[in-house]
C-alpha cells in the first residue's frame, strides 16, 4: 500500500466502531476472560471466542489453567460496563442468555509452545510513520478518537440519546504522499427515539448539528475546512442497533484494530488469545520495533514483518521495508533489528511484560497509538539504542 502511495496525491479512508459494537462487545468479552485467567494463573493458555446475537452470549474455546473464572458473571459485568443496562437497548446484561463452551488446548499445540516455540505458524506486522504525534497513520487515529468522543459524551451525558453502539469513519486527503485535509466524516450512533423527526424515519436537523459540534469538531476541527463533508447517521436513524441488530463474534474487526488498512495485515485477530500466540504477542513487538526505528530517526516510516512456524522459537525471517525513507541501508537496520530486540515468543512475551492482566483495554479503540502501562510496546524504549549503532 506504502509503495502505491508514495508522492502521490489521495484520500485515504479508515473506519473505528465504538466499545458497544457487536463484534467490540465480543473482543471485550475474550479478553475479559483472558485478564482472568492471567491474574490467577499467568501461565495459563487461553483461546477464547465469543458469539453475541439477539439475547444471547456464546462462550467457547480453548482454555487449559488453573484458575477458576465465573464466566456467566464475568460476561455479565462486562456488558453492563460497556452499557448495555437498559431494556431500551434492545441488549441487557441482566436478561441474556449465557452458554459457555470452552475446553482445554490440544495436547499436540502444547507440546510445541511448552519448550518456547511459537503457538502457531503465520505472519506478523508492525507499522509507524511520523503522521501524528503516536507515530499512527491519520485516519486511523481521528477514526478511534471520534470512536472514543462518542462514549465519552454518552458516559457523561453530555449527549444523553446516545446508546452503546456507533461507528465513525475518515476520509483523509493526501498531497504529494502527506496528509493535509479531513475530505468526508462518518459518524453513525445508536439513539433513543427521543431526537427524532415528525416522520419517525431520521434524526432533526437540531440534533445531527449538536453531534458534530459536539462530536466531531473537537477531534478532527483543525483539518477540516468549508469543502469537508458530514455524513451523521446517514441511513436516518439507528435505534435500533447493537447485538439485537447485528450478530458479533470475536476477531472481526482486525483493520480496526490495526492500522486502518494503512499497512498490510498478517490476517490473525488478537482478541481472546494469550501471549504464546504470536498472533498477538509478535504484532506487538513487530509494531514495538517499526515504532522505534522511527523514532529513532531511522526512517520516517516503516513496515515490520515477523514470520513464525508452529513450535520453533526464533523468527523463520525477519523483514524491514521503509519505503524509501530510511538514511541507512535497511540491511543495516535489519541486522540492528535482531541485535537490540528479542523475537522469540518468550523473549517477547517477558521483554513486552505480556503475561499481565491488560488484555480488555486493548480491545475496544485500537491496540496501537496508546498510552497507558498495558502498552508496553508502544514504548520508545530502544530509541538511543538505535540511533548509537547506527552511528546517526
Amino acid at each position: 500500500m506504502n509503495e502505491l502511495l508514495k508522492g502521490k496525491d489521495f484520500v485515504f479512508t479508515s473506519e473505528s466502531v465504538t466499545e458497544g459494537h457487536p463484534d467490540k462487545v465480543c473482543d471485550q468479552i475474550s479478553d475479559g476472560v483472558l485478564d482472568e485467567v492471567l491474574s490467577q494463573d499467568p501461565r495459563g493458555r487461553v483461546a477464547c471466542e465469543t458469539f453475541v446475537t439477539m439475547g444471547l452470549v456464546i462462550v467457547g474455546g480453548e482454555i487449559t489453567t488453573s484458575a477458576f473464572v465465573d464466566t456467566h458473571k464475568l460476561v455479565r459485568k462486562i456488558v453492563n460496563e460497556i452499557g448495555y443496562n437498559e431494556p431500551k437497548y434492545g441488549f441487557d446484561y441482566e436478561t441474556c442468555a449465557i452458554l459457555n463452551a470452552i475446553h482445554c488446548q490440544s495436547p499436540d499445540i502444547a507440546q510445541g509452545v511448552d519448550t518456547g516455540g511459537a503457538g502457531d505458524q503465520g505472519l506478523m506486522v508492525g507499522y509507524a510513520c511520523k503522521e501524528t504525534p503516536e507515530l499512527m497513520p491519520l485516519p486511523i487515529m481521528l477514526a478511534h478518537k471520534l470512536s472514543l468522543r462518542l462514549a465519552e459524551v454518552r458516559k457523561k451525558e453530555i449527549l444523553d440519546y446516545l446508546g452503546p453502539d456507533g461507528k465513525s469513519q475518515v476520509t483523509v486527503e493526501y498531497k504529494d504522499g502527506k496528509p493535509v485535509r479531513v475530505d468526508t466524516v462518518v459518524v453513525s450512533s445508536q439513539h433513543t427515539e427521543e431526537i427524532l423527526d415528525k416522520s419517525g424515519k431520521k434524526i432533526t436537523k437540531a440534533a445531527r448539528e449538536e453531534i458534530i459540534e459536539t462530536v466531531v469538531m473537537p477531534i478532527v476541527g483543525k483539518w477540516v475546512d468549508n469543502k469537508t463533508t458530514y455524513h451523521v447517521n446517514p441511513t436516518g436513524k439507528f435505534v435500533v442497533g447493537g447485538p439485537q441488530s447485528d450478530t458479533g463474534m470475536t476477531g472481526r474487526k482486525i483493520i480496526v484494530d490495526t492500522y486502518g488498512g494503512m499497512a498490510p495485515h498478517g490476517g490473525g485477530a488478537f482478541s481472546g488469545k494469550d501471549p504464546t500466540k504470536v498472533d498477538r504477542s509478535a504484532c506487538y513487538m513487530a509494531r514495538h520495533v517499526a515504532k522505534n526505528i522511527v523514532g529513532a530517526g531511522l526512517a520516517d516510516k516503516c513496515t515490520v514483518q515477523l514470520a513464525y512456524a508452529i513450535g520453533i522459537a526464533d523468527p523463520v525471517s525477519v523483514m524491514i521495508d521503509t519505503h524509501h525513507t530510511a538514511v541507512i541501508p535497511e540491511k543495516e537496520i535489519t541486522r540492528l533489528v535482531r541485535k537490540h530486540f528479542p523475537l522469540t515468543p518468550r523473549g517477547t512475551i517477558d521483554y513486552l511484560k505480556l503475561r499481565r492482566p491488560i488484555y480488555r483495554k486493548t480491545a475496544a479503540y485500537g491496540h496501537f497509538g496508546r498510552k497507558g502501562p498495558e502498552f508496553t510496546w508502544e514504548e520508545l524504549n530502544k530509541v538511543n539504542d538505535l540511533r548509537k549503532d547506527a552511528g546517526i
